[in-house]
């Protein structure tokens, strides 16, 4: 038996609004998608649903009407609703019943670490392509925040039944490349002794002279001075290697890791690129004009025309990247979804539009950009300039904060927000940092029942536990917030929307902490302290899987 709770609202809601219909009450072909929110307020009952008011806006009839007739046609034998209540300008509250409830507490720890995952997705086949950094430099605390949401996004797609492939895009090929292979070779004709003139667009960062110091430590002055396609080949592919495995170390240590790490050269290898421009061309997709090839984006909503090739012959990222997309499709996704910081806002619509010029779907591809960090410390704003070298890694920011803290803080808000990062919270071990006070709420239940073991009061599976006894308001607003896991889990799923987690995980752990101040787990009757160790071990169960989701460790201890 599922014992989803809005589900069952929902179904009890969709066959009165067959009702009312067939009674001729209200006369509508299409219902608006139904609406359940968990409300602040206890006086308005455990969940709310607004649709009356979005029926009202078709039918133009008073919300309290269309409420009324709702509320008179919902089954008064449901085993879920203790009771009903209409409240301006036309909600419906609804409150539970609390036998319903307590089998709530039964399903968690029955299903363990499997509560709150659903099936809306039905396998079908998702990529998300994430963090991607062309690898000219460490990570930077910005693409942590992508790797946080595109990590964070991929569980969450997976336990609401989706196959999800995650993705990293090797940037292995082109004039960025060179750039830094000669930025390598500089700094190690530098080091010995060799002036050379430094490359006007070389990367200036320190990384930049440690991997320069690794191959004199390695191979002396073997290439000293010297400036064949040799020495050249082999400084890029140097400090690709180098930086390539360094940002997989990073990402590691950050809890990402990928199904596929796919190299851009690769499609040079093959002739993708080759492939991919006969295609359009077959297509009449594609003209020359000035001896450039460019793609007709325009005709499908791009405010111009793109060049994919250009006057030297040489492919343009931008032809790259629509060879690239085309194998994501040949590989039999149902639906790609590339994760881009907010610098590449501009280059969505002509991404779209060679989607829709090789005869896709437009539901096919999908981006999200993900919005700036901004590091504070001590109430001021750290700077930052890549190109310059002068920024916080994302290492940098796990060895001050740890990975977790991290994590949590890229997800605290919606990734389309801008992010704030007070390293100030985030190293405080406070109840004002947030991580903090969720894991703490872990730590103390593993704690509390280690005690109860200790004191010889221990659950077994076949137990006879009287969940009646779980009566005070606090414990049945905490059972409450425990059910609503997998709704909030498939709105996120649906919404793409993270940070609806942290914030259920934030709500959940406030509600334990405010039962516990109340109510002493451990009492002198036995049959209450078990009822109420099985209360607080579902929350453990629900914390863990939560904090899983999100890609954050949940220790027994603090």
């Amino acid at each position: 038996m599922k014992l989803d709770l809005t589900n069952q609202i929902k179904k009890l809601l969709k066959s009165s609004i067959k009702k009312s219909i067939a009674q001729e009450q209200i006369s509508v072909t299409e219902v608006p998608e139904l609406i359940l929110l968990a409300t602040k307020n206890k006086t308005h009952g455990d969940i709310a649903t607004n649709i009356a008011l979005q029926l009202s806006r078709k039918l133009k009839i008073n919300p309290m009407i269309i409420a009324q007739y709702i509320v008179d046609n919902i089954d008064k034998d449901n085993l879920v609703i203790e009771k009903i209540e209409i409240a301006k300008p036309g909600f419906i509250n609804f409150w539970f019943k609390n036998d319903w409830l307590y089998q709530i507490i039964n399903e968690i720890r029955t299903k363990g670490n499997d509560y709150g995952k659903v099936d809306i997705g039905k396998g079908k086949r998702i990529q998300i392509e994430f963090v991607s950094v062309n690898p000219t430099g460490p990570l930077h605390v910005g693409h942590g925040k992508c790797a946080a949401v595109g990590d964070a996004l991929s569980r969450i797609l997976k336990a609401a039944g989706f196959y999800v492939e995650k993705e990293y895009y090797i940037n292995d090929q082109g004039k960025q490349i060179d750039i830094l292979g000669k930025s390598v070779q500089a700094r190690y004709n530098d080091l010995l002794g060799e002036e050379v003139e430094f490359p006007s667009d070389g990367y200036k960062g320190s990384y930049i002279i440690d991997i320069a110091q690794e191959i004199v430590d390695l191979h002396g002055n073997r290439f000293m001075g010297s400036n064949c396609a040799e020495a050249q080949e082999f400084f890029k592919d140097f400090t690709l290697k180098k930086i390539s495995n360094e940002i997989k170390k990073d990402l590691e240590r950050f809890g990402v890791s990928f199904d596929v790490w796919f190299s851009e050269k690769s499609l040079y290898e093959k002739g993708r690129l080759q492939e991919i421009l006969k295609i359009l061309e077959q297509k009449d997709m594609v003209y020359k004009e000035k001896g450039a090839v460019w793609l007709k984006t325009s005709k499908f909503d791009d405010e111009k025309d793109r060049v994919v090739i250009r006057e030297n012959g040489i492919p343009t990222y931008f032809a790259s990247d629509i060879a690239y997309h085309q194998d994501k499709h040949q590989r039999g996704f149902d639906k790609v979804i590339d994760v881009w910081g907010a610098d590449h806002h501009g280059y969505i619509d002509r991404m779209k539009a060679a989607m829709r010029a090789l005869g896709y779907p437009p539901e096919f591809f999908d981006v999200l950009i993900v919005q700036f960090v901004t590091l504070i410390k001590e109430g001021k704003e750290v700077g930052m300039s890549t190109r310059e070298g002068e920024f916080v890694t994302l290492r940098d920011l796990i060895n001050e904060v740890g990975k977790d803290v991290a994590r949590y803080f890229f997800l605290m808000r919606s990734y389309d927000s801008h992010t704030e990062f007070d390293l100030d919270i985030a190293k405080s071990e406070s109840m004002e940092n947030p991580v903090y006070y969720i894991q703490y709420a872990y730590a103390r239940i593993c704690s509390i029942l280690r005690k109860a073991e200790e004191a010889g009061i221990k659950i077994n599976e076949n137990d006879q536990v009287d969940l009646n006894l779980l009566n005070a308001d606090e414990e049945l607003a905490l059972i409450k917030k425990l059910s609503v896991l997998k709704d909030v889990l498939k709105r996120s799923a649906v919404s793409w929307k993270p940070h609806l987690l942290t914030t259920y995980l934030y709500d959940l752990a406030s509600t334990f902490h405010k039962y516990y101040t109340v109510h002493r787990i451990i009492v002198d009757d036995i049959s209450l302290s078990k009822s109420r160790l099985m209360l607080i071990d579902s929350t453990r169960i629900v914390l863990n899987n939560t904090l899983n989701l999100l890609g954050i460790s949940s220790p027994e201890s603090m």
